[in-house]
């Protein structure tokens, strides 16, 4: 593989595992492989440093096109589910650079004991109080989520926080976004995207702040969380995810061979740090207050 190639559409590969627990309402359950060698790249991953506006430790500001794959950044979930509910296994064949697009398949391919393979990446580094933006665009078909979202939970010896957009793409017209606190949810809350998220590419971004967390969709404030008892307090990696599920029929919609290839299209990622500069005319940081 070239990975520096804006013209390859190849395999990207990782080197470390990370486990995420997934839910069916309030279930989750931790993934089965690799969930422990955690430390053997440990040379790769900057460690977090603190901002003067916040007291959560982080990772520097990052702006990312996929012009090429940066491997010190992402690590790809391969060889592994997350859970029984889920009806495929990640490969890192599903996770694509082409064209400065980072591309997440899910297809009819069997894996071990399932009959389809699907891709995600998350980073290596965690990140704090900021603004996550994430532009991109999914495909369409009942008992598939696609997903951009932070987490970090017990596999990193910490307590399960996360904040989502997550898309259920048996009805392209929505996002849901939700936030868990010490692995306590109920904060779901599903909002319109003018157009679906199918159709065209979109802007996904939320503001993390200490006292509040905002999420918006194509600069449009959609959800606000104020309650400190709601509001996730400990460092986060990002995460993309394309998967699907023949069991989790009320969430996601029951479940039906698609008959061809669905992606998940992202074309830039950015962090940018509470008290930094924005980083990209377009950035929801060069405008919020």
């Amino acid at each position: 593989m070239n990975a520096d190639s804006k013209s390859t559409s190849t395999p990207a590969t990782g080197d470390r595992p990370f486990t995420r627990m997934m839910r069916q309402g309030k279930l989750r359950q931790l993934c089965s492989g690799g969930a422990f060698l955690l430390v053997a790249l440990g040379s790769l991953v900057a460690g977090p440093t603190p901002s003067r506006s916040q007291d959560i430790p982080t990772a520097p500001s990052f702006v990312d096109d996929f012009t090429s794959f940066d491997r010190a950044r992402w690590y790809i979930a391969d060889g592994w589910a997350n859970g029984k509910y889920q009806n495929c296994i990640w490969s890192k064949r599903q996770v694509k650079l082409s064209n400065g697009m980072l591309t997440l398949g899910f297809e009819k391919q069997k894996v071990k004991d399932r009959d389809f393979a699907c891709g995600e990446v998350q980073s290596k580094q965690r990140f704090g109080y900021g603004t996550y933006e994430a532009r991109m665009k999914t495909d369409s078909g009942s008992g598939i989520n696609a997903s951009f979202f932070t987490y970090i939970g017990p596999t990193d010896k910490q307590p399960w926080d996360e904040i989502d957009f997550e898309v259920l793409t048996k009805d392209t017209s929505k996002v849901q976004v939700n936030a868990y606190i010490a692995g306590k949810g109920n904060n779901e809350k599903v909002v319109d995207v003018a157009g679906g998220t199918d159709k065209a590419f979109n802007d996904y971004a939320f503001v993390w702040e200490k006292d509040r967390l905002r999420w918006y969709v194509n600069g449009e404030l959609v959800n606000t969380i104020t309650d400190p008892a709601k509001l996730p307090s400990h460092a986060q990696k990002i995460f993309f995810s394309l998967w699907g599920s023949n069991t989790m029929k009320e969430w996601l919609g029951p479940f039906s061979d698609p008959g061809r290839k669905l992606t998940l299209q992202v074309d830039r990622i950015a962090f940018t740090a509470l008290g930094q500069p924005c980083q990209f005319p377009e950035s929801l940081a060069c405008s919020i207050k």
